[in-house]
Protein backbone atom coordinates (compact mmCIF):
# COMPACT_ATOMS: atom_id res chain seq x y z
CA UNK A 1 0.00 0.00 0.00
CA UNK A 2 1.56 3.13 -0.80
CA UNK A 3 1.37 6.61 0.71
CA UNK A 4 -0.47 9.27 -0.67
CA UNK A 5 0.97 13.24 -0.87
CA UNK A 6 -1.32 15.68 1.48
CA UNK A 7 -1.51 18.50 -0.56
CA UNK A 8 0.17 21.48 1.73
CA UNK A 9 -2.46 23.28 3.93
CA UNK A 10 -3.24 27.31 2.61
CA UNK A 11 -1.54 29.56 4.86
CA UNK A 12 -4.67 30.97 6.50
CA UNK A 13 -5.13 27.52 7.63
CA UNK A 14 -1.36 27.78 9.41
CA UNK A 15 -1.95 31.18 11.36
CA UNK A 16 -5.41 29.99 12.63
CA UNK A 17 -4.28 27.90 15.01
CA UNK A 18 -1.95 30.42 17.03
CA UNK A 19 -3.73 32.97 16.45
CA UNK A 20 -6.71 30.94 18.26
CA UNK A 21 -3.89 30.28 20.73
CA UNK A 22 -3.03 33.71 21.14
CA UNK A 23 -6.57 34.98 21.55
CA UNK A 24 -7.29 32.26 24.42
CA UNK A 25 -4.66 33.21 25.88
CA UNK A 26 -5.84 37.15 26.29
CA UNK A 27 -8.76 36.88 28.47
CA UNK A 28 -6.78 34.84 31.29
CA UNK A 29 -4.33 37.39 31.07
CA UNK A 30 -6.56 39.96 31.74
CA UNK A 31 -8.42 39.08 34.32
CA UNK A 32 -5.09 38.17 36.20
CA UNK A 33 -3.86 41.32 35.66
CA UNK A 34 -7.48 42.79 37.29
CA UNK A 35 -7.29 40.72 39.77
CA UNK A 36 -3.57 41.74 40.73
CA UNK A 37 -3.98 45.62 40.54
CA UNK A 38 -7.56 44.82 43.11
CA UNK A 39 -5.37 43.03 45.73
CA UNK A 40 -2.25 45.78 45.01
CA UNK A 41 -4.74 48.38 45.61
CA UNK A 42 -7.07 47.03 48.02
CA UNK A 43 -4.78 45.54 50.38
CA UNK A 44 -0.76 46.62 49.56
CA UNK A 45 -0.83 50.66 48.98
CA UNK A 46 -2.61 53.01 46.77
CA UNK A 47 -2.12 56.44 45.16
CA UNK A 48 -3.31 59.31 46.53
CA UNK A 49 -2.52 63.13 45.14
CA UNK A 50 -3.18 66.41 47.39
CA UNK A 51 -5.67 68.49 46.22
CA UNK A 52 -5.86 71.12 48.86
CA UNK A 53 -3.58 73.32 51.34
CA UNK A 54 -5.13 72.22 54.62
CA UNK A 55 -2.31 70.10 55.26
CA UNK A 56 0.40 72.98 54.85
CA UNK A 57 3.33 73.03 55.25
CA UNK A 58 3.67 68.94 55.14
CA UNK A 59 1.87 68.61 52.00
CA UNK A 60 1.33 70.66 49.22
CA UNK A 61 -0.88 70.84 46.37
CA UNK A 62 0.31 68.64 44.03
CA UNK A 63 1.78 66.59 46.12
CA UNK A 64 1.55 62.53 45.10
CA UNK A 65 1.99 60.38 47.72
CA UNK A 66 1.38 56.21 48.62
CA UNK A 67 -0.80 55.33 51.18
CA UNK A 68 0.23 51.64 52.87
CA UNK A 69 -2.89 50.14 52.99
CA UNK A 70 -2.26 47.61 56.01
CA UNK A 71 -1.20 50.04 58.67
CA UNK A 72 -4.61 49.93 60.16
CA UNK A 73 -6.04 46.67 58.89
CA UNK A 74 -8.62 46.64 56.47
CA UNK A 75 -12.55 47.66 55.78
CA UNK A 76 -14.85 47.64 52.74
CA UNK A 77 -13.32 51.15 52.90
CA UNK A 78 -9.95 49.84 52.06
CA UNK A 79 -11.33 48.11 48.58
CA UNK A 80 -12.11 50.58 45.27
CA UNK A 81 -14.84 51.80 45.30
CA UNK A 82 -16.03 51.02 49.24
CA UNK A 83 -17.30 47.43 48.07
CA UNK A 84 -18.94 46.01 50.97
CA UNK A 85 -17.08 42.63 50.50
CA UNK A 86 -15.23 43.25 54.31
CA UNK A 87 -17.53 43.26 57.24
CA UNK A 88 -16.55 45.57 60.26
CA UNK A 89 -12.57 46.34 60.26
CA UNK A 90 -10.25 42.66 60.09
CA UNK A 91 -6.20 42.95 61.18
CA UNK A 92 -7.26 46.25 62.79
CA UNK A 93 -4.70 48.34 64.28
CA UNK A 94 -5.06 51.64 65.80
CA UNK A 95 -3.17 54.69 64.37
CA UNK A 96 -0.81 56.47 66.57
CA UNK A 97 -1.42 60.32 67.10
CA UNK A 98 0.28 61.99 64.84
CA UNK A 99 -0.10 59.99 62.02
CA UNK A 100 -1.40 61.23 59.06
CA UNK A 101 -4.01 59.25 57.80
CA UNK A 102 -6.09 58.82 54.78
CA UNK A 103 -9.95 58.27 54.92
CA UNK A 104 -13.43 58.49 53.92
CA UNK A 105 -14.96 61.82 55.09
CA UNK A 106 -18.07 62.08 57.48
CA UNK A 107 -20.83 62.57 56.83
CA UNK A 108 -20.70 61.00 52.93
CA UNK A 109 -18.03 58.25 53.60
CA UNK A 110 -17.45 58.64 49.86
CA UNK A 111 -14.73 61.18 49.63
CA UNK A 112 -11.12 60.56 50.52
CA UNK A 113 -9.51 63.14 53.49
CA UNK A 114 -5.87 63.20 54.62
CA UNK A 115 -5.74 65.05 58.00
CA UNK A 116 -3.15 64.34 60.95
CA UNK A 117 -4.37 62.10 63.90
CA UNK A 118 -4.87 63.87 67.52
CA UNK A 119 -7.34 62.18 69.61
CA UNK A 120 -7.77 58.90 70.25
CA UNK A 121 -10.31 57.01 71.68
CA UNK A 122 -11.23 57.95 75.76
CA UNK A 123 -9.20 61.33 74.67
CA UNK A 124 -10.97 64.93 75.39
CA UNK A 125 -9.34 67.47 73.06
CA UNK A 126 -10.05 70.96 73.12
CA UNK A 127 -8.50 74.18 71.06
CA UNK A 128 -8.07 77.30 72.75
CA UNK A 129 -6.39 80.08 71.45
CA UNK A 130 -5.34 78.51 68.51
CA UNK A 131 -3.35 75.77 70.85
CA UNK A 132 -4.15 72.37 71.40
CA UNK A 133 -5.43 70.81 75.01
CA UNK A 134 -5.49 67.02 75.28
CA UNK A 135 -6.61 65.59 78.14
CA UNK A 136 -6.67 68.82 79.79
CA UNK A 137 -3.04 69.51 79.45
CA UNK A 138 -1.82 72.09 76.26
CA UNK A 139 0.18 70.85 73.75
CA UNK A 140 3.40 72.58 73.56
CA UNK A 141 3.20 74.89 70.27
CA UNK A 142 6.76 76.98 69.50
CA UNK A 143 7.39 79.24 67.19
CA UNK A 144 10.13 78.32 64.75
CA UNK A 145 10.95 80.15 61.30
CA UNK A 146 8.30 80.96 58.97
CA UNK A 147 7.62 78.71 56.00
CA UNK A 148 8.08 80.26 52.45
CA UNK A 149 7.06 78.92 49.12
CA UNK A 150 6.83 79.84 45.42
CA UNK A 151 3.84 80.79 43.88
CA UNK A 152 2.83 78.98 41.27
CA UNK A 153 -0.19 77.30 39.58
CA UNK A 154 -0.69 74.69 42.14
CA UNK A 155 0.37 77.49 45.14
CA UNK A 156 -1.57 80.58 46.02
CA UNK A 157 -1.33 82.84 48.72
CA UNK A 158 -4.61 82.90 49.70
CA UNK A 159 -5.87 85.93 52.21
CA UNK A 160 -4.17 87.07 54.37
CA UNK A 161 -1.35 85.89 53.31
CA UNK A 162 -0.15 88.37 50.79
CA UNK A 163 2.53 87.24 47.99
CA UNK A 164 6.07 88.76 48.56
CA UNK A 165 8.94 89.37 45.33
CA UNK A 166 12.46 87.34 46.44
CA UNK A 167 15.76 89.15 45.49
CA UNK A 168 15.77 87.23 42.21
CA UNK A 169 12.12 88.47 41.27
CA UNK A 170 10.13 85.76 41.95
CA UNK A 171 6.83 85.90 44.22
CA UNK A 172 6.22 83.68 47.16
CA UNK A 173 4.19 82.76 49.82
CA UNK A 174 5.01 83.54 53.49
CA UNK A 175 3.28 81.56 56.37
CA UNK A 176 4.01 81.55 60.05
CA UNK A 177 4.85 77.93 61.12
CA UNK A 178 5.13 76.99 64.67
CA UNK A 179 6.01 73.37 65.98
CA UNK A 180 3.66 71.13 67.95
CA UNK A 181 5.02 68.47 69.93
CA UNK A 182 2.59 65.36 71.01
CA UNK A 183 2.81 63.42 74.28
CA UNK A 184 5.04 60.68 73.45
CA UNK A 185 7.57 63.66 71.97
CA UNK A 186 6.17 63.09 68.30
CA UNK A 187 6.64 67.17 66.68
CA UNK A 188 5.63 68.28 63.73
CA UNK A 189 4.98 71.70 61.92
CA UNK A 190 1.86 73.65 61.83
CA UNK A 191 0.44 76.96 60.20
CA UNK A 192 -1.15 79.24 61.80
CA UNK A 193 -2.17 82.72 59.99
CA UNK A 194 -4.96 84.39 61.14
CA UNK A 195 -8.21 84.03 64.75
CA UNK A 196 -11.03 81.90 63.44
CA UNK A 197 -13.71 81.14 64.91
CA UNK A 198 -12.55 77.25 65.76
CA UNK A 199 -9.05 78.87 67.37
CA UNK A 200 -11.45 78.93 71.10
CA UNK A 201 -13.86 75.02 71.02
CA UNK A 202 -15.61 73.20 73.35
CA UNK A 203 -14.08 70.09 74.65
CA UNK A 204 -14.85 66.65 72.27
CA UNK A 205 -14.65 63.00 73.76
CA UNK A 206 -13.56 60.64 71.46
CA UNK A 207 -15.96 57.74 71.84
CA UNK A 208 -14.75 54.16 71.16
CA UNK A 209 -13.90 52.81 67.62
CA UNK A 210 -13.33 57.10 66.64
CA UNK A 211 -10.14 59.17 66.10
CA UNK A 212 -10.13 63.43 66.26
CA UNK A 213 -8.19 64.47 62.98
CA UNK A 214 -6.59 67.65 62.00
CA UNK A 215 -5.36 69.28 58.99
CA UNK A 216 -1.75 71.31 59.89
CA UNK A 217 -2.78 74.48 58.41
CA UNK A 218 -5.01 75.06 60.91
CA UNK A 219 -6.72 78.09 59.79
CA UNK A 220 -7.99 76.57 56.32
CA UNK A 221 -9.04 73.14 57.27
CA UNK A 222 -12.47 71.84 57.59
CA UNK A 223 -11.54 69.02 60.40
CA UNK A 224 -12.92 67.42 63.45
CA UNK A 225 -13.68 70.64 64.84
CA UNK A 226 -16.14 71.17 62.75
CA UNK A 227 -20.00 68.93 62.58
CA UNK A 228 -19.73 66.31 60.09
CA UNK A 229 -21.90 68.34 57.68
CA UNK A 230 -21.41 68.30 53.68
CA UNK A 231 -19.36 71.56 52.93
CA UNK A 232 -18.63 72.56 56.52
CA UNK A 233 -16.38 69.70 58.20
CA UNK A 234 -16.01 65.91 59.04
CA UNK A 235 -16.46 65.26 62.91
CA UNK A 236 -15.65 62.90 64.69
CA UNK A 237 -13.96 59.90 62.05
CA UNK A 238 -14.83 56.09 62.95
CA UNK A 239 -11.73 54.19 62.54
CA UNK A 240 -14.16 51.65 59.81
CA UNK A 241 -13.48 54.71 57.35
CA UNK A 242 -9.56 54.73 57.62
CA UNK A 243 -8.00 53.71 54.42
CA UNK A 244 -4.20 54.15 55.25
CA UNK A 245 -1.43 55.90 56.50
CA UNK A 246 0.82 57.95 54.02
CA UNK A 247 3.52 56.61 53.39
CA UNK A 248 5.93 58.39 51.10
CA UNK A 249 6.13 60.79 48.43
CA UNK A 250 6.24 59.56 45.06
CA UNK A 251 6.23 62.80 42.62
CA UNK A 252 4.97 66.70 43.38
CA UNK A 253 4.22 69.28 40.46
CA UNK A 254 3.88 73.12 41.00
CA UNK A 255 1.36 72.80 37.58
CA UNK A 256 2.94 74.41 35.48
CA UNK A 257 3.40 71.89 32.74
CA UNK A 258 1.48 71.99 29.87
CA UNK A 259 0.96 68.43 28.57
CA UNK A 260 2.09 69.19 25.02
CA UNK A 261 5.51 70.44 25.80
CA UNK A 262 7.16 66.96 27.33
CA UNK A 263 10.28 69.33 28.57
CA UNK A 264 7.90 71.50 31.02
CA UNK A 265 7.24 67.82 32.72
CA UNK A 266 10.27 68.21 34.20
CA UNK A 267 10.52 71.85 34.61
CA UNK A 268 7.58 71.87 37.05
CA UNK A 269 8.69 68.95 39.09
CA UNK A 270 9.45 69.72 42.44
CA UNK A 271 12.74 66.91 42.81
CA UNK A 272 13.32 68.08 46.16
CA UNK A 273 9.92 66.40 47.71
CA UNK A 274 10.22 63.26 45.87
CA UNK A 275 10.98 60.28 47.94
CA UNK A 276 9.81 62.47 51.53
CA UNK A 277 8.77 59.62 54.26
CA UNK A 278 6.14 60.27 56.90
Amino acid sequence: MTDTAQPPLPEAALDAKPQKAKEEGLFPFLLKLVVFVFVLRSFIFAPFNIPSESMLPRLLVGDYLLVSKWSYGYSRHSLPFSLPLIPGRVFASQPDRGDVAVFKAPPTNDVDYIKRVIGLPGDFVQVKGGQIILNGTPVPKKRIADFIVPVSPNTGCEPPIIAETASDGSRRCRYSRYLETLPGGRSYAVLDIDTVMMDDTQIYTVPEGHLFMMGDNRDRSADSRYPAEVGAGIGLVPQENLVGKAWFSVFSTDGSAVWYLPWTWFTAARWDRIGEGF
